[in-house]
């Protein structure tokens, strides 16, 4: 009974902690290497550029610290990053995905194959 509700709080605590927003202008390199797509070195990116003073917004972040575009800003926005307590409007992991689709040139169609069957015995001539 107790190993039971040990786990159970376990499994509580590490549902609380992974929906936890971290917030870039006062988390540590732990907690914003816990957001899916930072790593240590884009953590010590963030940690650098908050040396100059803290992110006003998330235009300034994705401006000062380099290899963080609008994209990787969405995708960590969706996973719970904030930048002064906000996320970044419009920002959901299903727009960030498909992101990359947008402006790729669709695929030339095939032309159109017609049959013709002049003669009702089966011969089709393409």
């Amino acid at each position: 009974m107790l190993k039971q509700l040990l786990a159970i709080m376990a499994l509580v605590f590490y549902a609380v902690t992974a929906l936890a927003n971290v917030d870039v202008n006062t988390a540590g390199a732990a907690d914003l290497e816990s957001v899916r797509g930072i790593g240590p070195s884009i953590s010590a990116r963030i940690i650098d550029a908050r040396r100059q003073g803290p992110f006003k917004d998330w235009n300034d972040f994705i401006t000062r610290v380099k290899g963080v575009g609008r994209k990787n800003a969405a995708k960590f926005s969706a996973d719970g990053l904030t930048v002064g307590g906000a996320s970044l409007q419009g920002a959901s992991a299903t727009a960030a995905k498909h992101a990359r689709y947008a402006n790729k040139p669709k695929a030339a169609s095939a032309p159109a194959v017609t049959a013709q069957c002049p003669a009702p015995t089966g011969g089709c001539v393409r």
